[in-house]
């Protein structure tokens, strides 16, 4: 809950407490059945993606415990779920306690407690702490001060307090070093692996379309030469026949050409060796059929691999955004910090993107995670969509 208005922040803090509290008494309710590790997890996984919405932070997926029996109970993570109910049920109905005071009074001094002293002026109702209601000059004076300061410690106090509930949920729940580590290795292995058959597949394609269209054509121009060539030695004055034999043999080199440039393009862009990455992204924009806007930072130096990489995933994500989002505009923020590239792309179009739609987002998560990079997609039904990429970018 890094950014929006102030009010925002304390509205959104404050349903988040008011359901922390909910959490919390339904977490003490149904403690014996949290307590199998499987439901522990999804429980845990729940209040872990919450605070992190809160917190505007995104979290690598955890997944679901599929293990039973002695290995569900075995499981690394398995302690971190059960410690968190206890820790939920605690933090949860105490600070949602101070949210649920704090909302109740500030409606009870607006509505309750002038409607009860103006129809039942026998049971004096009270504001503070010994202040009774006797008539509407008090009603109306101390209850709008007191108004004023509930509204002042919602405003000041339920964001901070609904983040550091969700910091400590966080921190509760978060992986330690070694398994961040496995995590990291395991991730590192898949994706290593799924780079190694997109190059085998890609240098197949590369071997067909060099075969099938280049090669084919310049097999086609040595044939003719070849003819031309055994022409002009019998019969020198045929210049009619000589010339469309070079004539096509001249069209044949361009398609050629054509096709080899098309082939070298799919490898390495020319446009980021001509004109770099900011020109590359540039031109991307600008072909889009969706008016975007362009920002980048002093990015300094950035490895070639790296370049490729971010072009090819904001032309596939701007290509997506022409064809599928119904947007009206998009966004491309390019910056660096460190060693770390990020790449935000936006638009306003009607969300719903999914890498199991076949909408381009599987291919940019494969070419980012094989740089040890990460993938963030938020993208609700109605939009908007944002996609977020870090990349290292080091020497």
């Amino acid at each position: 809950m890094t950014s929006g208005r102030p009010w925002v922040q304390a509205w959104r803090g404050g349903t988040y407490l008011l359901g922390s509290l909910a959490t919390g008494i339904a977490t003490l309710l149904a403690l014996p059945l949290l307590c199998h590790p499987r439901l522990a997890r999804r429980w845990a996984n729940w209040h872990r993606d919450r605070a992190g919405r809160l917190l505007e932070t995104p979290l690598a997926p955890r997944p679901v415990l599929h293990l039973t029996g002695r290995r569900a109970w075995a499981d690394p993570a398995t302690p971190r779920d059960l410690l968190w109910l206890p820790v939920n049920a605690i933090t949860g109905v105490a600070l949602g306690l101070l949210a649920l005071l704090c909302v109740g009074n500030l409606l009870t001094a607006a509505l309750a407690t002038p409607l009860w002293w103006a129809f039942a002026p026998e049971n004096r109702p009270r504001l503070f702490i010994d202040v009774p209601v006797t008539n509407w000059a008090t009603a109306l004076t101390l209850g709008a001060l007191q108004i004023l300061l509930l509204t002042a410690l919602a405003y000041l106090a339920f964001a901070p307090i609904a983040r550091a509930h969700a910091r400590i949920c966080l921190v509760v729940l978060s992986h330690s070093t070694a398994e961040q580590l496995a995590d990291r290795v395991a991730v590192l292995t898949r994706t290593r692996a799924d780079v190694l058959d997109a190059h085998g597949a890609e240098l197949r394609r590369i071997e067909r379309d060099l075969h099938d269209g280049t090669q084919a054509r310049l097999v086609a121009i040595a044939m003719r030469l070849a003819v031309a060539r055994r022409a002009l030695s019998e019969n020198p004055r045929n210049e009619q026949f000589l010339e469309e034999l070079l004539r096509d043999a001249h069209e044949g080199t361009e398609e050629a050409m054509t096709e080899l440039r098309d082939v070298i393009r799919t490898v390495y862009p020319p446009i980021l060796a001509d004109r770099g990455l900011t020109g590359a992204l540039t031109a991307v924009t600008a072909r889009c059929g969706v008016p975007t806007r362009l920002d980048i930072d002093n990015l300094d130096t950035v490895p070639a691999a790296v370049e490729a990489v971010v072009y090819f995933a904001v032309a596939e994500a701007l290509t997506n955004v022409a064809k599928h989002s119904q947007a009206t505009t998009a966004g491309v923020r390019v910056s660096r910090k460190a060693d770390r590239l990020s790449v935000v792309i936006t638009d306003n179009g009607a969300g719903g993107a999914d890498d199991r739609l076949g909408t381009g987002l599987a291919g940019i998560r494969r070419r980012v995670l094989a740089f040890d990079g990460t993938v963030d997609v938020d993208s609700p039904a109605g939009g908007p969509t944002t996609i977020i990429l870090e990349l290292p970018c080091g020497s």
